[in-house]
């Protein structure tokens, strides 16, 4: 396959524009310097055309520009751009209605809505704080929520993103996360791993250092993210409901990126069969417009006027390309996601067989991890083979990011159509040949 010819004239020039006014904060994998994209595709300011097997690392779930939610965009744009959330108007509320509807539980929802994933999990911590009049918390290793203090303060899968900023916020204590590939505790005769990182909870973290009525909540990616695209044991969810229950906790599920139709359904919690108490949403939910929502239950969400807020909750616009993506995924893109998912997973499992750096393939629907060891037994990380091959996937003409210590991450589109991720794959497998050839 011919490889690109990458950064362009043009790419180093705006990188170089780049570097001079914008923080160096911002961690950027490879040097795409993006001019327009279209569906699953897209191309760079030098006229390069790449297959994105990232999607905006999840957000772009009906793929580049879908007209229908340009239309809608351009529509509410025309009628007024801004109003503040002291006003309403009707975008917003027909939002909230349809969150209502998707939401996965039995109980009305209510919605607040955000700018981002890291304010909705912001606005799930006080809500839990408000409702319940506890103040600690129970969160997970590896787990991402984002980087205000708030969130940032639960996120545990790098520490260079706790570093510099002492003392977080006080009150949360962290647990494993069960990842099947990687246990780091024992498991009793009769249970899955799930539930003994459950039994870990309650016998050592309940038992010895929090007392369960001091816990305002168990805050969880219901998969992980950043952490790896780490899928729990199927008994993890309904142990951990239990557990909530038992002790008057509220379950907050992240779905930030595990939602939306993303797996294959709503959210990844329906494959496990249990309801949260407060669930946040964000990434594919506007197809790339800023908009976030903290979705609890009518009775969980009892806080009163002006205890939170902000200027630009249920911004119309937003709420507008929302609605066009709620529609577009109800309509088709979720069941692609399921299919195209299965398809790929397949396929993965079979380039897995002829590679040995392959540790481990797994996911649902269109979010997918394929993890790289430097040796199947040791399962020891091979960091530099994955960096390795996100640049050379880069080179030929596909965008990836990796993801935990050693993880690609494929969460494309979910309008992908099953010849475009075999185009993906193959130059994925190209890309993966000549790493192992140079790393192993």
């Amino acid at each position: 396959m011919t490889k690109l010819i990458t950064p362009g004239p043009k790419a180093k020039s705006m990188i170089e524009r780049d570097h001079k006014v914008i923080s160096p904060s911002y961690p950027r994998s490879y040097p795409f310097v993006m001019d327009h994209g279209k569906g699953s595709e897209v191309w760079d300011v030098d006229g390069n055309r790449f297959l994105d097997f990232m999607g905006g690392i999840a957000v772009v779930s009906t793929g580049y520009s879908h007209p229908k939610v340009v239309k809608a965009i351009q529509e509410q744009a025309e009628k007024f751009i801004h109003i503040s959330s002291d006003f309403y108007h009707e975008n917003w509320v027909r939002l909230g209605e349809r969150l209502n509807e998707i939401a996965p539980m039995k109980e009305d929802a209510l919605s607040f809505m955000t700018n981002s994933g890291t304010e909705a999990v912001e606005a799930a911590i006080k809500l839990a704080r408000y409702n319940t009049k506890r103040t600690n918390f129970i969160g997970f290793t590896g787990a991402f929520h984002g980087r205000t203090m708030g969130a940032v303060t639960f996120t545990a899968s790098k520490a260079k993103y706790h570093g510099g900023f002492y003392p977080l916020m006080n009150g949360v204590t962290h647990a494993p996360f069960p990842n099947p590939y990687r246990p780091v505790l024992e498991t009793r005769k009769g249970e899955d791993y799930g539930e003994a990182v459950v039994r870990y909870i309650e016998e050592e973290i309940l038992a010895q250092i929090l007392p369960p009525k001091d816990v305002a909540g168990i805050l969880v990616e219901t998969i992980q993210g950043e952490g790896g695209y780490i899928v729990p044991p199927d008994g993890f969810y309904p142990a951990l409901r239990k557990l909530c229950d038992k002790h008057g906790i509220l379950l907050i599920l992240d779905e930030v990126q595990s939602g939306m139709g993303r797996t294959g359904k709503w959210w990844a919690i329906e494959h496990f069969g249990v309801e949260p108490d407060i669930l946040t949403a964000a990434k594919g939910i506007a197809s790339g417009m800023p908009l976030g929502a903290c979705i609890a239950r009518k009775s969980v969400m009892n806080w009163e006027i002006g205890t939170h807020g902000n200027t630009y909750g249920g911004n119309p616009i937003a709420c507008a390309a929302s609605l066009a993506t709620i529609e577009l995924i109800e309509n088709g893109f979720m069941q692609n996601a399921a299919e195209v998912g299965e398809y790929a997973l397949d396929a993965l499992k079979e380039i897995q067989a002829r590679h040995p750096s392959i540790g481990d393939v797994r996911g649902k629907g269109l979010m997918i991890g394929v993890e790289f060891v430097k040796n199947r037994q040791t399962k020891e990380h091979a960091k530099e083979l994955t960096d390795r091959l996100v640049d050379l996937a880069f080179e030929r003409g596909l965008l990836t990011l990796s993801c935990g210590k050693s993880v690609i991450r494929i969460a494309p589109p979910l309008s992908i159509s099953k010849s475009e991720m075999d185009e993906g794959l193959q130059i994925f497998e190209e890309a993966l040949t000549q790493a192992e050839k140079e790393m192993m």
